[in-house]
């Protein structure tokens, strides 16, 4: 069912889906007379074909079919109401049909039946003709495209690929997707979009179209368009639907040509607020107290796209005040927070993780934040920094948190500096959330949840719990998962994990001696979240191995 909302518009409902509306609605029906058009600009405000706009709003609801057949296309909404040209504004039964299906007011527009019909092809049907108005563009072969530079910024401005490329962007939008990849195989390249963290096959584009489409998106993100050994980065800024998405493009040589990676950034999207990540109440409470300490070094552990920089974006919002400097350094800066110094690390001209934080601790800064520790010689650097009155945050790669100690000491850290200046390490990864419009109870034997949990070796005391599924909707398409949230694991560095550090004690004695002080694991935080109905037991074994 994914596939669907893929198509050409997302969450297409079908119009037999909606119980007493006939199958085919005559033309004569929706549009009406000459004799009537006065009196319906009389009673409901018109538009024009020039009143139209660009791209489709995004108004999940209705599938192009839909609109086709009852003359009814969305051109505008807020939060109050849906703005909808209508060929007969005056069908009251229309009308009530999508307030339902978009949950809230709709407002009707008088609009000819001609540029209803035009603005629907021009959103959704125009993508259908790309490979013959391709060919008519003069696309040559691949060959002869990749000794040609200048044939592909020819080719890369053609209106074919230039429709592709935004139309499979704004539908990643559409469904919140966090990265597009471009996979190019033997005879096909394959578009893909990772949504809740999970990868969705979308479209198969042919193979021909490669190099337009790659050449497309390096033009749009000030890439070398002739260099096809070496991988690339880039960045792009496009504005859709009043809102400013920011794009990280990366291209990397395979053996069938270049595979591209989007990941779309957009802030508006990002609620950069700890309350909003998933803590459980005693972990924000011990975390919210730590990021206030006016000096040392906390840390967060996990592997790629668990939500690292989201949490630490989120304590700086936090503690940002007009009394405190905040410098970060970043690989890249994701977003820009106002009243805070970002530098981006830029290694080709030497500006790296280590020689910026030097300059950082001339400028008299309160807080610093390390986007990741990876070598020794930063290592140092940020601890020195949290020993000498400094508010030090940054990320290791670790399987958990007390791995990340061992981490640092193998990196030659000594423990007694270890010791002295780590005041927290938060292990974390990202769980996908039960779809609230479609969460039912599960049905499973007695005993199955805490026969499951115990033979994952995990202690937990139950108090008759449940567990939730999604049965799958248009909401979620199909999945049963919307949205995502954190389960943590938080390793506060006391006395006696101090004495541990100091002593040399592997990870495993430090992990043992947390848990005896009452820290969860992060399956165990998981099995929590299960048991409230915020996830599934099947995602937090995912997740945790």
């Amino acid at each position: 069912m994914i596939q669907q909302v893929f198509s050409r518009f997302t969450a297409a409902l079908k119009p037999a889906s909606f119980p007493g509306m006939p199958a085919d609605v005559p033309e004569e029906e929706t549009a009406p007379s000459a004799a009537d058009t006065g009196a319906l600009l009389k009673t409901f405000p018109s538009l024009s074909a020039g009143d139209f706009p660009d791209k489709p709003p995004m108004v999940n609801g209705l599938s192009p079919q839909n609109m086709k057949q009852w003359r009814a296309v969305p051109v505008g909404l807020d939060e109050a109401e849906v703005r909808v040209a209508m060929a007969d504004p005056r069908d009251l039964y229309l009308r009530e049909l999508m307030e339902g299906i978009y949950e809230r007011p709709v407002r009707p527009y008088l609009a000819k039946e001609d540029d209803i019909l035009a603005a629907i092809y021009r959103w959704y049907e125009a993508e259908v003709d790309l490979e013959k108005d391709a060919d008519e563009a003069g696309i040559m072969s691949e060959d002869d495209l990749w000794e040609d530079p200048e044939q592909l910024r020819d080719l890369a401005s053609e209106a074919p690929v230039i429709r592709l490329v935004n139309h499979l962007i704004s539908q990643a939008l559409e469904v919140k997707a966090s990265d597009i990849h471009f996979e190019p195989f033997r005879d096909h390249v394959k578009v893909r979009y990772r949504i809740d963290g999970v990868l969705h096959d979308v479209e198969t584009v042919p193979k021909r179209l490669q190099p337009a489409i790659t050449s497309r998106l390096k033009l749009m993100g000030k890439m070398n368009i002739a260099e096809m050994r070496l991988p690339q980065d880039g960045r792009i800024k496009v504005r859709e639907g009043g809102r400013e998405i920011d794009i990280r493009v990366s291209t990397l040589p395979t053996l069938f040509g270049e595979s591209i990676v989007l990941r779309l950034l957009n802030r508006e999207e990002v609620r950069l607020e700890l309350s909003s990540l998933g803590l459980s109440p005693d972990h924000f409470a011990r975390f919210d107290e730590l990021i206030t300490r006016p000096y040392g070094m906390i840390l967060v552990t996990g592997p790629t796209g668990s939500g690292k920089t989201t949490t630490l974006y989120a304590a700086m919002n936090r503690i940002n005040a007009p009394d405190k400097k905040i410098i970060t350094v970043e690989d890249p800066v994701e977003y820009q927070l106002d009243g805070i110094n970002q530098i981006h690390v830029r290694t080709q001209i030497g500006l790296t993780f280590a020689s910026a934080l030097r300059t950082i601790l001339r400028q008299d800064p309160d807080v610093i934040l390390v986007g990741e520790i990876r070598d020794h010689e930063t290592a140092e650097i940020a601890v020195q920094s949290a020993l000498t009155g400094h508010l030090v945050f940054s990320t290791l790669h670790t399987n958990d948190a007390a791995n990340a100690i061992t981490r640092l000491q193998e990196m030659g850290i000594e423990s007694y500096l270890l010791s002295s200046c780590l005041l927290a390490v938060m292990a974390q990864r990202l769980v996908r959330k039960i779809c609230p419009h479609c969460k039912v109870l599960r049905d499973l034997p007695e005993g199955f949840f805490e026969s499951v949990v115990h033979t994952l070796g995990e202690d937990m005391e139950f108090a008759s719990p449940q567990m939730y599924q999604g049965a799958g909707c248009p909401h979620c398409a199909g999945t049963g998962y919307s949205g995502r949230s954190g389960i943590y694991e938080f390793l506060e560095i006391d006395d006696t994990i101090r004495r541990l550090i100091m002593q040399g004690a592997d990870s495993g004695a430090i992990a043992s001696e947390a848990k005896a002080s009452g820290m969860r694991t992060l399956r165990q935080d998981g099995i929590r979240k299960v048991i409230f109905g915020e996830t599934t037991l099947e995602e937090v074994l995912r997740v945790t191995n």
